[in-house]
């Protein structure tokens, strides 16, 4: 491996995501690329990413990203959890992800 491919390999912060950068799902399978970081900049908090796929944007709550590289964003949810994520509407988007995490996680 070279040594540009190792620096590619090691995990960045949020704040240096660039656009482009393919997203991967926990079962291997590409699902589109990073469109955009969406942040709370104001208290340094990572929100989540906007994901470009073949059928238009979706939005990925930050819980379910595992890692982030110059290489690939890995998510922790398999390709068919992909289907259950909410098209990208901004904020309506990502109100939506955030009640529908908390409701698997209260069992609602």
């Amino acid at each position: 491996m070279s040594a540009a491919s190792d620096d590619e390999d090691h995990q960045i912060g949020y704040q240096a995501l660039p656009p482009g950068v393919p997203v991967v799902t926990s079962d291997g399978v590409r699902m589109g690329v990073v469109h955009r970081v969406q942040d709370n900049a104001r208290e340094h908090i990572f929100d989540g990413i906007v994901v470009k796929t073949d059928t238009g944007s979706v939005f990925v709550d930050a819980p379910e990203v595992a890692r982030i590289t110059l290489r690939q964003v890995s998510l922790n949810i398999d390709f068919a959890e992909v289907s259950l994520l909410p098209e990208h509407r901004a904020k309506v988007g990502a109100l939506e992800a955030k009640l529908k995490r908390w409701k698997r996680r209260f069992g609602g």
